[in-house]
């Protein structure tokens, strides 16, 4: 299960899949997560740009199936 506390690259390296999501929020951030976010946790990560954590789980979860 993905949780809050896992990094990025913990979560792209057991679920690959998640590389979509992530990458939907390249604009978002203007600039690439998976280039300079790899080693935030997804807590980290969107408290830095004032994300919902919630919702990015979300995504992250229905994208693993």
């Amino acid at each position: 299960m993905i949780r809050k506390e896992m990094s990025i690259l913990d979560v792209l390296c057991d679920h690959p899949e998640a590389q979509e999501v992530f990458r939907g929020y390249d604009q978002v951030v203007g600039e690439c997560v998976m280039c300079n976010h790899l080693f935030e946790t997804l807590e980290e990560f969107t408290a830095k740009f004032g994300l919902d954590c919630e919702e990015l789980l979300a995504r992250l979860r229905a994208a693993a199936g």
